[in-house]
């Protein structure tokens, strides 16, 4: 029991618990930003492009802000980068599990941490 550690997964639904932004949503908006293309992100990630644009469009339409912009390519192909909500939202959300994941640990160590010892 001594290499138990704390995990936990985040998120955020609307009121009718619809998924709206968590760890999945923020991980893809960071390989988009590293990548400048869904398909290169969705890839990294191993899951479809089919699947990362459903994510993000359902995403979008829960809280109500555009994450992305999209650009159709031709011969040099198409980009998708960040908008500049996008980029304010990975940013605080970033944040905010920084603090949540302090406060989870926090709490292990407080409640658990000498049942594993």
């Amino acid at each position: 029991m001594k290499n138990l550690r704390a995990k936990f997964r985040l998120w955020f639904n609307s009121k009718k618990a619809e998924g709206g932004f968590g760890d999945g949503k923020w991980r893809l908006l960071n390989e988009i930003n590293n990548n400048g293309s869904l398909r290169a992100a969705s890839e990294v990630l191993g899951i479809s492009y089919r699947k990362a644009w459903g994510d993000l469009k359902n995403a979008e339409r829960v809280m109500q802000v555009q994450l992305v912009d999209k650009h159709r390519g031709g011969r040099e192909g198409g980009q998708t980068v960040l908008s500049k909500q996008g980029k304010k939202w990975v940013k605080a959300y970033e944040l905010f599990r920084r603090d949540v994941e302090k406060a989870v640990e926090a709490a292990y160590a407080k409640h658990i941490k000498g049942f594993a010892e």
